[in-house]
């Protein structure tokens, strides 16, 4: 449905890192005080929160930002609205308490829903949305100046589900017009599973699911008596995550959401649950029974090289494959590798490619291909020889979908061509494992890595910078568009989305190798038309940098200016963001700013926000106790 291909003629091969740029902290960045604290506890349920819960509420952003207004608002910790208003000519913020939310009551002990969040968006700068994290829904209209006025109060009630028919405790992620009278809120909300099962039996499991709501409301706002009316539920989602984010395509008439997992309709049967294969379970040790003996690593399907203009790839091949078993086919952009032979080694698949897409162009009249049997081995070596069109152009991997969910697997580049003969060695070796069980541990092809990376690289946790993301597209009555039936929900690999209060439109930073790719979502030129992801830029060893970081609590970005990542803080170590620019095809170099975001009594990053005024782009970052605004550094 959505492809994430890179276009090869933004990235940046002969990238060498980040130089830094020194941003005057004492001219940027501004403090003030906050008379009104916001605060991270909740007071929730009597059982513990699950893993993906706690990963979405360290995640979250306590304040709510207006697009183009300079307003923005949060929720302090004796529950009231604080409206903060950066549009006065002294660009100092004005604090002013709007609306007071009803203060919750402490559930009895048998009570096993969690509180959330309050959340908050805006409809436009006047209107706000506020979710208190308990289920009720507050709609309320900000004047100019002075308190905010009530346009409606509703609550969320699971009837089928929700015991004793009491609110579903809800966020809010977003909020658009479908039409100049209808305005659709999309929430989230925990599934808390039949009512009638075991207390603890949802809240303790293992397979916590979340719903996704479109809620439905008609503009202007009806009047009310003051109760709380139930929100008109338009379509209802469930998948495995609490969603990443989620937006309205006006282009489509459809709903993107992005999350850990897809989101199935109700009458959907859930996923099966994973089951681990025989080598990816750990053994329960038995009496004198050793099980620190290292299982054979299965080396990958070929090994390959590089030089300035050719790439040179290798294929293990059983010693007695006939060479009229073999064909190879090149084109400019494309590879086909088939192999037909009896003579297949268990564990060791033969080389199937059928056209598949190269990393970049090569030169067919100077490409070609050998065969090495290698008759006293039981493996010889199909070597392709690949004329690059480009000279210098470095390939990151042979395959243009290496790396990428569902595409080829990704294959490390052996940056010594001599350790190309450890292909015929180590298969020798891993067959002989396989029938005897010896210990084969240290396996493997190639121990190179990019030239930016050397000796620095660590793969396991550079593998978990990011998070898979799978976007699920949804109608605008809650079904399945009529354009995606039959294809699936694609998947990327997110480092960074959009700064809230950027602007509308979808974009995504999308980990590609060790860069970072953005892609953004381009209008439908009608309303069935597929939805297709354009590569606008890329912020070259971003996936690199930001796998040093530790702290790290936001991480966002500005269309191609710059990828911001934001820092925790604590009490007593203000955290820092740091500012990655975006460079263009060509550039060794791209510049790097860190500026301190905590002074040390600031405490805990909780929000962060972009605001656009008359003075230009501000950046604003909301504390424990603090708030920072950065002018100026775009």
């Amino acid at each position: 449905m959505s492809s994430f291909t890179p276009n090869h003629a933004l990235l940046n091969p002969k990238f060498e890192g980040y130089k830094l740029e020194v941003i005057p902290q004492e001219d940027t960045v501004t403090r003030f005080g906050l008379e009104y604290r916001p605060t991270q506890m909740a007071n929730s349920g009597r059982s513990p929160l699950s893993f993906k819960e706690v990963q979405s509420r360290i995640t979250h952003n306590h304040l709510a930002m207006a697009n183009d207004s300079g307003r923005c608002l949060y929720i302090d910790s004796e529950h009231r609205v604080i409206l903060v208003d950066l549009t006065n000519d002294s660009h100092t913020p004005s604090f002013t308490v709007v609306y007071a939310l009803p203060t919750p009551i402490s559930a009895p002990a048998a009570v096993q829903i969690h509180r959330e969040y309050p959340s908050a968006v805006f409809l436009d700068a006047q209107t706000a949305f506020i979710a208190d994290g308990q289920g009720a829904l507050y709609i309320l209209g900000l004047p100019a100046e002075g308190a905010a006025t009530t346009l409606g109060c509703f609550e969320l009630s699971d009837h089928t589900q929700t015991p004793h028919l009491a609110p579903t405790p809800f966020r809010i992620h977003s909020l658009a017009k479908s039409s100049d009278n209808v305005a659709i809120a999309l929430l989230s909300s925990r599934f808390y599973g039949d009512p009638e099962a075991a207390p603890t039996q949802s809240v303790t499991s293992h397979t916590s699911e979340f719903d996704v709501w479109a809620a439905r409301f008609s503009l202007p706002f009806p009047s009310q008596n003051g109760d709380l009316a139930p929100i008109d539920i338009l379509w209802r989602r469930r998948g495995q995550d609490v969603p990443i984010f989620m937006d309205y395509d006006n282009s489509r008439n459809c709903y993107l959401l992005a999350g850990s997992s897809g989101y199935r309709e109700l009458n959907q049967p859930a996923p099966p649950s994973y089951e681990p294969s025989p080598d990816e379970m750990a053994p329960i040790p038995r009496l004198d029974e050793k099980l620190d003996v290292e299982t054979p690593l299965r080396p990958p399907p070929y090994s390959w090289t590089q030089t300035s203009d050719s790439v040179t790839v290798a294929f293990p091949l059983p010693a007695t494959t006939p060479t009229s078993s073999i064909k190879v086919t090149f084109s400019q952009k494309t590879l086909t590798v088939h192999v037909q032979t009896t003579s297949h080694v268990e564990g060791v698949p033969l080389p199937h490619y059928s056209a598949q897409q190269l990393w970049d162009g090569i030169q067919t009249s100077t490409s070609f291909w050998t065969w090495d049997r290698e008759g006293e081995h039981s493996f010889g070596l199909l070597t392709l020889h690949l004329d690059k069109q480009r000279e210098d152009a470095r390939w990151m991997h042979v395959f243009a979908s290496a790396g990428t969910p569902g595409g080829e697997e990704e294959v490390t580049e052996t940056l010594d061509p001599s350790e190309l003969y450890l292909i015929r060695e180590s298969l020798e070796k891993y067959t002989a494992a396989l029938q005897s069980g010896e210990d084969m541990s240290g396996l493997g092809l190639g121990r190179g890595v990019p030239a930016l990376a050397q000796g620095e690289m660590d793969e396991e946790v550079d593998s978990s910078i990011g998070r898979v993301a799978f976007l699920t597209w949804v109608g605008e009555n809650g079904g399945v568009p009529v354009w995606s039936s039959g294809v699936g929900d694609s998947a990327c690999n997110v480092l960074s989305i959009d700064l809230p209060g950027s602007g509308p439109g979808a974009s995504m930073v999308v980990k590609n190798g060790i860069d970072g790719a953005l892609f953004t979502l381009d209008e439908a030129q009608t309303t069935g038309s597929l939805p297709t992801w354009t590569h606008s830029a890329t912020f070259s060893a971003l996936a690199f940098v930001l796998a040093s970081k530790r702290d790290t609590r936001f991480t966002y970005h500005v269309s191609s200016k710059a990828v911001l990542a934001f820092e925790n803080g604590s009490r007593d170590r203000g955290g820092n963001v740091y500012i990655y620019r975006g460079g263009h095809p060509g550039q060794i170099w791209a510049k790097q700013s860190v500026l301190k975001v905590g002074d040390g009594s600031a405490g805990s990053l909780l929000g962060v926000g972009m605001s656009k005024t008359a003075q230009g782009h501000t950046i604003v970052c909301l504390c424990e106790n603090e708030l920072v605004v950065m002018h100026n550094i775009f």
